[in-house]
């Protein structure tokens, strides 16, 4: 198990914009992570009034982290090193289930494939036995100066 401080330790990633609360498990092809949804989330004010919802993209955004968490678990990297894990892709993301408050994300990331610094995964979320998400997400591993020209 890795504990929010060592997670701080390896992402970039600050509040409100963290979206993994724990790591479960993990080996060089697969990790497992939580994400425990409350009703104090940014985002539920407007994300809508009265039904609150998890955005879709954010549901992304935590698979996203929990896949570069893998990445930087397998590679050795720290959120120090300057490196980030930036989106190059997304394919076949689909949305099963409304993710609501009081819900938990439990995320999987699997990798597919790395080659120098592109990384391919696997990702679900789910909420408990029901699929909440999954996409195949390909990420490049960048110094955000390298980035700029990119767009």
């Amino acid at each position: 198990m890795i504990d929010i401080r060592t997670i701080l330790e390896l992402l970039p990633h600050r509040s409100p914009f963290l979206l993994v609360d724990r790591v479960l498990e993990h080996d060089d092809q697969h990790l497992v992570a939580i994400k425990n949804v409350t009703y104090n989330e940014p985002f539920f004010p407007g994300h809508f009034p009265g039904v609150p919802t998890m955005p879709g993209v954010l549901m992304l955004e935590a698979l996203a982290q929990a896949c570069g968490l893998l990445a930087v678990l397998r590679s050795g990297l720290r959120a120090d090193s300057g490196l980030l894990l930036y989106f190059a892709g997304i394919d076949e993301a689909r949305f099963k289930r409304p993710v609501v408050p009081g819900d938990q994300l439990i995320l999987t990331g699997t990798l597919i494939k790395q080659k120098r610094d592109i990384w391919k995964f696997d990702a679900r979320a789910m909420v408990g036995d029901e699929l909440a998400c999954e996409a195949k997400m390909i990420c490049v591993l960048r110094h955000p100066a390298n980035m700029k020209d990119r767009g």
